[in-house]
């Protein structure tokens, strides 16, 4: 049995432990989890030497992948999917969730997909219909923020273009957050690690829902009938919630399941499948 086949297992036992009940939303409700490809469209060769799509990615299963948060969402009662091509009106109305993770800069793609003000455009309107939008940055050196505030600044939203929670080796504790249980998003405290992080300056209508040391992580946007998540690190991938790397002080993995099970609520019931 292989390495992959045994993590399976291991994150479906920890998804029940945190309290995730299979399809525990509406049985006749299965919401679409649409995860951005075009904007952040990294490939590398796979074992065979053929070019594939990873990072931040629903089917890599490696520590750079979203395979237990997709795990997460579907045992959620939702489905997840990948839109490998921009962002249209068509394509994102077959979603009630449009996540963006860090987005390519040229030392991660040579060819990147910046936002584009087109872009920006037809994705506020589809929110404003009713959309859950999820934008899940990064540090300046590691994605593009200039381009994403063309899109987040639309519901009250700038990224700073600053470094936060530098971590050297195993230092993890000058990445620790401690998220309160005093929000709508998060019943329980959590202490998350978030590595290498920019900041976030909000105004109406985006609201604050996370300060650390004085600067915000985490903000929301009531906007229309549609509602915007946005954070400054892709803080849930592979690698933050395996258990196999974290201390187990940080519990990523049960934040990351409070913060979905948040995001599916905020569908509208017109917008719900």
């Amino acid at each position: 049995m292989n390495r992959k086949s045994l993590i399976r297992p291991v994150i479906a036992c920890a998804l029940l432990a945190c309290g995730i009940a299979l399809a525990a939303t509406d049985p006749h409700s299965h919401p679409v989890v649409l995860l951005d490809a075009w904007f952040n469209s990294q490939k590398h060769p796979d074992a065979s030497g053929k070019q594939v799509y990873f990072h931040y990615k629903w089917d890599d299963e490696a520590d750079s992948g979203y395979s237990v948060l997709g795990q997460i969402f579907r045992s959620l009662g939702a489905e997840i999917e990948t839109l490998y091509t921009e962002p249209t009106a068509a394509e994102l109305d077959k979603a009630q969730v449009y996540i963006i993770v860090s987005p390519d800069i040229p030392v991660k793609n040579p060819k990147p997909h910046y936002m584009t003000a087109g872009d920006a455009t037809q994705i506020e309107d589809w929110v404003h219909r009713g959309g859950v939008l999820m934008i899940m940055e990064n540090d300046p050196a590691n994605a593009d923020i200039d381009h994403t505030n063309l899109l987040a600044e639309k519901f009250g939203i700038h990224y700073n273009s600053v470094l936060r929670n530098r971590v050297e080796a195993d230092k993890f504790e000058t990445g620790k957050v401690v998220i309160p249980a005093d929000g709508p998003i998060f019943q329980h405290t959590h202490t998350a690690f978030m590595k290498e992080i920019c900041t976030i300056t909000v105004q109406s209508p985006a609201t604050a829902q996370l300060r650390d040391h004085g600067d915000v992580l985490m903000a929301t946007a009531k906007y229309g009938a549609g509602m915007v998540y946005a954070t400054v690190d892709p803080w849930l991938y592979n690698e933050y919630t395996n258990g196999h790397r974290l201390t187990p002080e940080y519990d990523n993995l049960a934040a990351g399941q409070e913060l979905a099970r948040w995001i599916l609520a905020q569908v509208p019931v017109h917008r719900r499948p």
